[in-house]
């Protein structure tokens, strides 16, 4: 369209320009729709091209097969995970077991294993270095195998036992009972007492 055209339809010069400008306007307008038409068919166009090229870098492939694989190695990568939290998990009971079973006596190892391997098989479990009820089941072991276990109360019974007391050499000079009951400690007191009361007895009253 021109000016002149314009013209012979019978409009001023005025009005010729004004709609040579409009014109202008929307020629611009869809000159840049048709540009961005043509920018988004050759990026469609390039967009099927790619997938078209990666299609056929699959032909041939078995993609159930790869899904079965893929799959087979994240149960791998699972199970291998559990295995390490398993081992974990093992060697802090077993470590918290050596320690807190040294607070028990047993009458001989043989005992004592067997009573570790009872305590792993009741599935108790750890926490914060500590095997929890761990104290209630050796209390119940005891009552249903008291010969696993040393009784500390006789133990200390036996202990506190003293030999007969034998006096002075033969030969060597004699002190006197009162001498002889000033000389003993405490301790050996304790033991006269407890192997020979009635010697005791007389060596407190001086006779």
């Amino acid at each position: 369209m021109k000016t002149d055209e314009l013209k012979t339809w019978g409009l001023t010069d005025e009005q010729s320009e004004k709609v040579m400008a409009q014109y202008g306007k929307d020629v611009s307008k869809l000159q840049k729709e048709n540009e961005k038409l043509i920018a988004d068919r050759d990026k469609e166009k390039e967009r099927a091209d790619t997938a078209e090229e990666t299609l056929k870098k699959f032909d041939g492939v078995d993609l159930e097969g790869m899904k079965a694989e893929v799959d087979n190695w994240k149960t791998k990568a699972e199970n291998a995970e559990k295995d390490y939290a398993a081992q974990i998990a093992k060697r802090d009971f077993e470590d918290a077991l050596k320690e807190e079973i040294g607070g028990y006596k047993f009458t001989s190892e043989a005992a004592k294993k067997a009573i570790m391997a009872e305590i792993r098989e009741a599935g108790l479990k750890v926490k914060d270095g500590k095997i929890l009820g761990l104290s209630d089941l050796l209390a119940q072991m005891k009552e249903k195998d008291a010969s696993a276990f040393v009784d500390e109360k006789q133990e200390q019974l036996e202990a506190g036992r003293a030999k007969p007391f034998t006096g002075p050499l033969k030969g060597a000079a004699q002190p006197t009972t009162s001498e002889k009951w000033k000389s003993m400690s405490l301790d050996e007191r304790m033991k006269l007492k407890a192997s020979d009361p009635a010697a005791y007895e007389r060596m407190r009253k001086g006779e």
